[in-house]
């Protein structure tokens, strides 16, 4: 099993925890993980990257055309991390408006549920519905159990299971 995947967005949207969900499924399976993020002016709402690779890799870095599927939590980034795409690659953009890829308006849906930044998971769980992903939707939520406070683990299933079942 190996797959390469990318997760982009801007700071604040729960790219990093996003990436750790998608991580930690593999290492439950047993199976290698390497991750990388670029986050320098995240925290001032500039864009993050992160690469996921699964499997027998020797480096996080992905390059262009590599991707087996990318999960786009911020649309305006499609020009600059789409490339990263294999031609075929799933392609998962979180936005209300029309274009390419699968798509989801995860924010509007996370808002609906009164936390905007749930829209990571509302992605996964397209992804995940989609058959996009080398995960099940039950290592999913064991991840995310495993990942969240406590506080926070129903909220988080939620948002993942709206995802996962179409709403």
């Amino acid at each position: 099993m190996k797959q390469q995947i990318i997760v982009s967005g801007i700071g604040g949207q729960g790219v990093l925890f996003l990436t750790r969900v998608i991580a930690q499924a593999a290492v439950n399976r047993g199976i290698a993980v390497l991750t990388s993020e670029t986050h320098g002016m995240a925290q001032r709402g500039g864009t993050v990257l992160s690469t996921i690779k699964v499997g027998d890799f020797s480096s996080p870095l992905i390059r262009t055309g590599q991707a087996d599927a990318g999960l786009l939590l911020w649309e305006e980034n499609l020009p600059v991390h789409k490339p990263l795409l294999k031609e075929n690659g799933p392609l998962l953009v979180n936005t209300a408006a029309s274009g390419p890829g699968e798509r989801i308006d995860a924010s509007g849906i996370a808002r609906n549920l009164g936390n905007a930044v749930l829209a990571n998971l509302v992605l996964l769980g397209l992804a995940i519905r989609q058959e996009s992903l080398f995960c099940t939707a039950e290592e999913c939520e064991t991840a995310i159990k495993q990942l969240a406070p406590p506080k926070f683990v129903d909220q988080n299933l939620k948002a993942f299971h709206e995802g996962l079942n179409g709403n």
